[in-house]
């Protein structure tokens, strides 16, 4: 990757963390300790729209799904923050939401991934 590449790269990340922020914000305001909806919105939606990427194939420079996925969407998409919601429901005694949480975001996320991959593959090349 040219010097260029790795800077968009790294301002990808930051704006879809940024995103991130808002979007959990935006769904969680005013609802403390309430289920992680914010996060598991942003986790399905990455996985669709990287799954999407992925799927437009030869349709998208290597370069840009490079940017576009392991930046813009890996800093909007967060493992680490519904592990760590996972471990904090369980602590507060909800258990059953953090099942939901850490088996529904993978099982949504799995879905939504084939989902954008099916609609990327049915584009026009």
């Amino acid at each position: 990757m040219s010097t260029f590449e790795i800077i968009a790269l790294v301002i990808g990340g930051g704006l879809g963390a940024g995103i991130r922020y808002l979007v959990d914000g935006l769904v969680m305001r005013g609802r403390k300790n309430a289920f992680p909806a914010g996060i598991l919105i942003v986790n399905v939606s990455g996985a669709f729209v990287l799954g999407l990427l992925t799927g437009l194939g030869p349709l998208l420079a290597p370069v840009w799904l490079t940017i576009l996925g392991v930046g813009l969407l890996g800093g909007f998409t967060t493992f680490s923050t519904v592990s760590v919601e996972t471990v904090l429901l369980a602590q507060r005694r909800r258990r059953d939401w953090a099942w939901v949480n850490v088996l529904g975001t993978f099982v949504l996320a799995a879905i939504a991934a084939g989902l954008g991959l099916m609609i990327g593959g049915l584009l026009p090349r």
